[in-house]
């Protein structure tokens, strides 16, 4: 299973997936993690005040599709904050969701391996834009 966490810094999650710089990559087997890439996110964006949740307008043009990018071949996504349509965008693309609160990649990874983060439904946007 490949796991995604995006950082800012390679080490810890980062609070807006969206903003991040990049995604941790984990290769799991048999409940561990076996290795580990960095990938720039390719979509690093910004949103208005609001506009990242499920209070966004409908007819904003909105693409998820170069993040989707850095995420080929992900199983699951761990993080902290993501809003509606991106939630929705990864959904549709079989990706599974996961909340956990900031703090380090890999640790979270080992903890959500071990069976202590449940998927989530809908969007939790946390950011305060």
């Amino acid at each position: 299973m490949r796991i995604a966490v995006p950082t800012n810094d390679g080490k810890l999650i980062s609070e807006h997936f969206g903003r991040s710089a990049a995604f941790l990559m984990f290769d799991t087997d048999n409940g561990a993690i076996k290795s580990s890439e960095s990938r720039s996110n390719e979509m690093k964006h910004t949103h208005a005040r609001g506009a990242c949740g499920h209070n966004a307008a409908e007819n904003q043009p909105h693409s998820h599709a170069g993040i989707l990018a850095s995420l080929e071949g992900c199983d699951v996504v761990i993080c902290s904050g993501m809003g509606q349509r991106a939630a929705t965008a990864l959904r549709e693309n079989g990706i599974q969701i996961v909340f956990a609160p900031p703090g380090p990649a890999a640790e979270t990874v080992v903890r959500y391996l071990a069976g202590e983060l449940p998927a989530v439904d809908g969007s939790f946007c946390q950011c305060h834009h």
